[in-house]
């Protein structure tokens, strides 16, 4: 699946234009706030849904280890700052503002983290998900 520019373009927008919209503080342990900034399902894929959650790392914030569900492909994009992330048993990457990678479905992240002890950092994760799947997008066990 591809998704377009347009798309994206509309994705950042929307986490630009709603930073403050319902952010509900994750455990204290994680250091980390996310806000879904979007939801809609996509017509042509029945089942499917489209779910934009932007996550917000104060400097040296992290989330705890954990797994997306079988049925997530996701598109992270670093808004501004620098996150550090380890996808499955791969490396551990430090990406910047304005890089992005993507995610196969059931993803483990044992890391993912602000890079900086100073600075904070944004990210827009955009899932493809099925719809069954879109209110457990973060897990601690394999889905």
């Amino acid at each position: 699946m591809k998704i377009g520019s347009i798309a994206l373009a509309g994705a950042l927008a929307a986490a630009a234009a709603w930073p403050g919209l319902a952010a509900s503080p994750a455990a204290s342990q994680d250091r980390q706030t996310t806000t879904k900034v979007f939801q809609e399902a996509i017509p042509n894929i029945p089942g499917k849904s489209l779910i934009g959650i932007l996550v917000s790392y104060p400097p040296g914030g992290a989330s705890r280890a954990h797994y997306h569900p079988q049925s997530a492909f996701i598109a992270a994009y670093v808004l501004s700052g620098s996150v550090r992330s380890q996808e499955n048993n791969g490396p551990v990457r430090v990406y910047h503002a304005g890089e992005h990678w993507t995610e196969p479905p059931g993803s483990y992240h044992p890391v993912s983290e602000n890079a900086s002890n100073t600075e904070p950092a944004k990210l827009l994760a955009i899932f493809v998900v099925d719809t069954a799947d879109a209110g457990r997008l973060v897990t601690d066990k394999r889905q």
